[in-house]
């Protein structure tokens, strides 16, 4: 339980790994973790340097790899609104999600391949 908020997450194993399936697995948590670390530091410097990311989705796939049983790589997409983003804003936005706090505390050889997808506004 988190102390400060009261909420519980539950977890299952996965049905390959003699549990249910019914819950995000822990591996799950860690996959959504290196996405939600990186939505929340790309929000907290959009605050600071005056831009938004209102609208931006986030989509994450996990590859798990056998002997032993571990994930082997993560991809996320970041997809951006239609807003046009100066380049300056840009590299900020691909700097706070690669230097987030989950990205740097993996272990490297968790493959982690990050796609950042902007839609131009017409």
């Amino acid at each position: 339980m988190h102390v400060k908020s009261g909420k519980v997450v539950l977890t299952d194993a996965p049905v390959d790994n003699h549990g249910k399936g019914e819950a995000f697995s822990p591996t799950d948590l860690l996959a959504a973790s290196l996405g939600s670390c990186m939505l929340t530091l790309i929000g907290i410097a959009g605050n600071n340097h005056g831009f938004t990311i209102d609208g931006t989705e986030v989509t994450i796939l996990k590859i798990m790899a056998e002997n032993p049983r571990r994930v082997s790589a993560i991809e996320v997409t970041l997809d951006f609104p239609s807003i046009k983003y100066s380049e300056s804003h840009r590299r900020i936005i691909e700097y706070a999600a690669l230097t987030c706090p989950v990205a740097l505390s993996l272990h490297p050889d968790i493959n982690q391949k990050v796609t950042f997808t902007f839609k131009e506004s017409i």
